[in-house]
């Protein structure tokens, strides 16, 4: 590949404009390695003339984007000629669908299970979920697929084509397994639960800033070994009351 199209596919990617100094890390070795001899101060000469070039092929009149500097950084945007085009697609869209929790475990149980009756859906997930069937029949993101040769035959049901769309699958042979969904849910919450675990932590740490450096004790040693053996007798007293009693600890 080359580094006109490594440094275009790092653009086109970046949410955020992406700086000189970000392409250049990125791209460093593999533009070293072509020319041997090459310091740095040249490499990152060649990015910049690249980026250029690309700006320049972007900026004729056979493409409607371009590559502009924003913010201190290089992003792909479309060309202003091109606004009003670009405006009556987007109201073309289709708003995004948004899902409550329950819907989306529903929706995930079907994908899976397919077809699928409404009695099972509840069983494995412990809640009846008669009600957010209909709603994802509303959205389309579901349908039915007959009735199951039980008694009682309940209705079936099946993801459909909007499903695939919304979500971006050829088929539904392309969901992530079992084992790899379930990995990908575990590293989701425990990205969730650092973030909270630090900002829990830091409140504690100025706490202790604040209260600064603590007085030496007065008292002997072996008063205040007494005291805490007392106390510890206690909460080990106090917590098997709590356990035969069923009193919540306060």
């Amino acid at each position: 590949m080359s580094l006109k199209a490594k440094i275009e596919a790092i653009v086109y990617a970046a949410e955020m404009p992406v700086t000189l100094e970000q392409i250049f890390q990125l791209v460093k070795d593999s533009v070293v390695a072509e020319q041997e001899g090459m310091d740095e101060a040249g490499a990152k000469s060649r990015v910049r003339a690249t980026l250029e070039d690309l700006a320049a092929e972007y900026g004729t009149s056979e493409h409607g984007i371009e590559l502009r500097q924003v913010a201190g950084g290089y992003r792909m945007s479309t060309k202003p000629e091109q606004h009003d085009m670009v405006r009556a697609f987007a109201k073309s869209l289709k708003p995004p669908i948004r899902l409550s929790l329950p819907a989306l475990e529903t929706l995930a149980v079907i994908a899976y299970k397919q077809p699928v009756t409404v009695p099972e859906i509840s069983e494995i997930r412990g809640v009846d979920s008669g009600g957010v069937i209909a709603t994802l029949l509303d959205r389309k993101l579901i349908t039915t697929a007959g009735r199951k040769a039980v008694i009682g035959r309940p209705i079936l049901y099946k993801t459909t084509r909007e499903f695939l769309m919304r979500f971006g699958l050829k088929d539904v042979n392309e969901l992530p397994s079992m084992e790899e969904f379930e990995k990908l849910v575990a590293e989701s919450f425990q990205s969730d639960l650092l973030p909270a675990a630090e900002k829990a932590a830091a409140p504690a740490e100025n706490d202790q800033l604040d209260q600064g450096p603590s007085e030496p004790s007065t008292e002997p040693t072996s008063a205040v070994s007494d005291e805490t053996a007392e106390i510890e007798a206690f909460s080990e007293e106090e917590q098997s009351v709590h356990a035969h009693t069923g009193t919540p600890e306060k």
